[in-house]
Parts: C-alpha cells; sequence; structure tokens
C-alpha cells in the first residue's frame, strides 16, 4: 500500500490534498534557543502558528512538509499537537539545512552513522515521539559551494533514501553537478529529489534549471512570497513578475511533471523576527490567482499543488 510518513502516522497520497511541501512550523539557527530576546512560551508559539495553519486548511490545504532539519528548531511533539489541533497533516524531516547549521556532534560524524541515523528516524522513529520522517533534508553551505561536510551529508541521505524510499529535499539548487553525482554514485533515481529554493532572487541566477530538469530531477519554485514589493524585503526577495514569468517559462516549455510550489514561510520564527506579512497562505491568496491570471489551467495547478507533490512524498519501497 502507497503511503507517506507524517507526524500522526502513515497516510494514504491521495488524502494529501493541497500540500505545501517546503515550509516551517518554527526556524532558526542552532543556538537561537540559548538568547533570551527570542524566548516564546508555548502560548506564543500557538497564538502566531494555529492561524496561519487553520487558515491553510481553510482555503483546502491538507498537506504542509515541515523542512526544517535537526539543530534548527524541530519540534515533533509540538507538530503532532498542531496537527491535531488544525487537521493539517504534517511531514517532519530527518537531515540538515546544510553542513554549516549541523552542531559539532553530528559534523563530526561519518557518513555510515549519519546514514544510521537517518534511517533510525524514518523506520524507527524521531526521539521518542513515536513519529517517522517522511523526507530527508540536505543542503549547501553558505558561500554557494557545497563543502566536504555536505557531500558527506547528501551521501548519507542517498543512502537512507535508496533504503527507505523516502524523498530527499535540498536547500538550495546551486553547486548541484557534486550534488548529482553523490546521488548517482548511490543509485538514488534523480526524480526522488526536489531541488529547492531554485527561484530566490540570490540563487536563481546561478542556477542550472535546465540542466537539473535533463538530469531527471524535480525543481522547487518555492520561496513564492518573498517580494521586493515587501515593506521590509529580506535579502533573498526577488520581483513578484520576475519570477512568476520565470516559472511560466520552464512551465510552458514542458517542464510541468517535474515543478513543485510552496512559501517557505517561517509559522513562528526563532530566534529572529522573520518577514513580516509573509505566510504559507499566499500560495492561496496570491500565487494561484496569479496563475489563473496567466491563464494557467485548473489542470496544471491540481498538478502542481497535489499531484506532483503526491507522487514525489510517497514512499517506494
Amino acid at each position: 500500500m502507497s503511503k507517506v510518513n507524517t507526524v500522526l502516522g502513515p497516510v494514504a497520497p491521495e488524502e494529501l490534498g493541497v500540500v505545501a511541501v517546503h515550509e516551517h512550523i518554527g526556524y532558526g539557527m542552532p543556538g537561537s534557543e540559548l538568547d533570551t530576546r527570542w524566548w516564546k512560551t508555548p502560548e506564543q508559539r500557538y497564538e502566531e502558528t494555529v492561524p496561519k495553519l487553520r487558515r491553510f486548511r481553510e482555503y483546502g490545504g491538507g498537506t504542509f512538509v515541515d523542512a526544517t532539519g535537526i539543530c534548527n528548531g524541530r519540534d515533533v511533539d509540538y507538530y503532532k499537537s498542531l496537527s491535531e489541533k488544525t487537521g493539517v497533516h504534517i511531514v517532519a524531516c530527518t537531515g540538515f539545512v546544510g553542513g554549516d547549521t549541523a552542531l559539532p556532534y553530528f559534523a563530526r560524524q561519518s557518513v555510515d552513522q549519519l546514514t544510521r541515523l537517518f534511517v533510525h528516524e524514518i523506520t524507527v522513529g524521531i526521539g521518542d515521539t513515536g513519529s517517522l520522517a517522511g523526507v530527508i533534508k540536505v543542503g549547501v553551505s553558505r558561500g554557494g559551494r557545497m563543502t566536504e561536510l555536505d557531500k558527506r551529508i547528501y551521501r548519507a541521505a542517498a543512502r537512507a533514501a535508496a533504503a527507505t524510499g523516502v524523498p530527499v529535499l535540498t536547500h538550495l539548487a546551486i553547486d548541484p553537478e557534486p550534488a548529482v553525482a553523490v546521488f548517482r554514485e548511490e543509485g538514488l533515481p534523480l526524480d526522488r529529489v526536489l531541488f529547492g529554493h531554485a527561484d530566490d532572487g540570490l540563487n536563481a541566477p546561478k542556477t542550472p534549471h535546465r540542466w537539473i530538469f535533463e538530469q531527471g530531477g524535480r525543481i522547487g519554485f518555492d520561496t513564492f512570497g518573498y517580494e521586493t514589493e515587501l515593506e521590509d524585503p529580506p535579502f533573498w526577495a526577488r520581483p513578484r513578475q520576475e519570477r512568476l514569468d520565470h516559472f511560466l517559462g520552464l512551465l510552458n516549455a514542458g517542464y510541468l511533471d517535474q515543478l513543485l510550489v510552496s512559501a517557505d514561510a517561517n509559522c513562528s520564527p526563532l530566534g529572529w523576527p522573520g518577514v513580516k506579512g509573509h505566510t504559507v497562505n499566499y500560495i492561496f491568496e496570491d500565487l494561484v490567482p496569479d496563475l489563473r491570471g496567466a491563464g494557467v489551467d485548473d489542470a496544471t495547478i491540481t498538478a502542481l499543488l497535489e499531484d506532483n507533490p503526491a507522487d514525489f512524498l510517497t514512499i517506494r519501497a
């Protein structure tokens, strides 16, 4: 039976509904929990998060993939409570946002040790939560080139993905050649990899989009909403129309089956204020209307938001 791991247990792919495939319940850099300026009570975190997830559900959203890796604020018991409270399926990940966010304990581990960690969290559980990870997170460290630690994490992720059948989601799609080489050496089909953040203003110019497609990989246009038109845009922002035109160009070139979309929003940021005015619900409030306004039909929108992510997240035993 086909299934997807969520924090409340396995779910059939057809039950996922609309999927936000790259989001965060609460993301922060390692150590942010020690900065008293940013301490939040459980009540404050719920106050910031629950209305966003409830609105997501009201709009028709079914599944929220939390791409927060180990060391960056992952809190699976909290995710379980939120899922029970809002009715939104939440998929948790194992892995790391990038080698530069892996604390020394993990950074010193071998490929075999990291592989065992990822496999354990996918097949046995994350800590004592009883929840299984549904995706593996990897990433390119700051600087725009994969470090030796990044490559070690990617190799462990590839081995764990091949062994368990869960997919891999990357932070950034820049410098993909060494990543593709690792995945191929480990026998992981590239349609099991979603190269994320291929659309942000900082990295889109450096990302070989069509080359990734030609290798068989999937691409995430998953920073929709981080726009230069915001009152206080982040450094990775991009003009709204420019991003949309870029996306439509790839869509019209025949890459629909390999494209996924999301907003990479942070429900309750940890250690930083976040980006005001940007939530996961940009998908429904702005992206879908923009796509329809550009002439994209409902079948294509369904493929982007339901069919493609369901296929990506389904465990392939």
